[in-house]
């Protein structure tokens, strides 16, 4: 085979490669970012099935989506909105959910758009979620008995980054546990895109996160709690990480906490798994989440 044969062979597969690369990473962008009803997790319990009283309760966003939730009065005139994560649904916060109610808490489970059984399919990582979190804020600032300066905001994985954009603009969450939030979409992708995919963070990455960017018409760079969690201040939070998380970037919860002004508080731990704090050690998670909620809400 001639030199000129040779470089147009090398070429060509270089470029087939390109091609081949991009198709993965482009399937694999639309699969991140888009979460279809037919391929969500199946809602099979509700707060009866952990023995808690409970109410089905919908909220309707400023751009007319209708939303579901589940309410569990309490008795201390404080309430707890818990937000689930990526692809979850509510029944991940029923554990915790009993954990408050427990301790006298009134709580309220929400869900997000295009997840649990809501209606929509794109994940904007915050971006139009934020309606979402007001809709519920806005239920929960009408409901008998809460005392609005006793109105807390728990979230896991993504639902704790949103918890801290929501409260950086809204002073009625007076305080905030972050359960294994991600520092920004930027210092987590590689983390985030070998657990969900499977693929090498090289090239990878960089170009999943293109097409997702052209698919959602964002720029991930933009998604940064970073630069939101300071702006919660003075009002509490508490950050809450493991070192050895494989979905979220085990430093999350350091760059966070340096973020962060004061009052905060940060738990990490090692042998964790993602978000997965109440399941590994719930006495110790109970102790140290309703005790800040106590701390900020009744201590004088």
């Amino acid at each position: 085979m001639t030199l000129k044969k040779t470089l147009r062979l090398i070429l060509l597969i270089g470029v087939f490669l390109f091609v081949i690369v991009n198709v993965v990473a482009f399937l694999q962008a639309r699969s991140l970012v888009n979460n279809p009803l037919q391929e969500r997790s199946v809602m099979d319990k509700t707060p009866e099935d952990f023995g808690l009283t409970y109410e089905n309760v919908q909220v309707t966003t400023s751009d007319n989506l209708v939303l579901n939730g589940w309410y569990m009065a309490g008795q201390n005139s404080a309430l707890i909105i818990m937000q689930h994560g990526y692809k979850w649904n509510r029944i991940g916060h029923l554990e915790e959910a009993r954990m408050f109610v427990n301790a006298g808490y009134g709580v309220l489970i929400t869900s997000v758009r295009s997840h649990d059984i809501n209606p929509g399919e794109k994940i904007t990582f915050g971006v139009d979620e934020m309606k979402d979190l007001d809709a519920w804020t806005n239920y929960a600032l009408a409901l008998p008995g809460i005392d609005p300066v006793k109105i807390g905001m728990l979230g896991d994985s993504l639902g704790a980054s949103m918890a801290i954009q929501y409260a950086q603009d809204h002073e009625t969450i007076s305080a905030v546990v972050a359960h294994s939030a991600f520092s920004s979409m930027q210092d987590t992708i590689e983390t985030s895109v070998t657990h969900y995919t499977g693929l090498p963070p090289f090239p990878f990455a960089p170009l999943i996160k293109i097409w997702a960017e052209l698919d959602l018409g964002i720029s991930i760079d933009t998604i940064d709690a970073k630069k939101w969690i300071p702006n919660i201040s003075p009002r509490p939070v508490l950050l809450i990480h493991s070192l050895d998380d494989e979905v979220i970037s085990g430093v999350s919860g350091e760059l966070l906490f340096n973020a962060a002004h004061e009052p905060k508080q940060l738990w990490l731990e090692s042998g964790v798994g993602h978000a997965d704090f109440d399941v590994a050690m719930p006495e110790q998670y109970e102790k140290r989440v309703v005790g800040f909620f106590n701390q900020y809400f009744f201590d004088d």
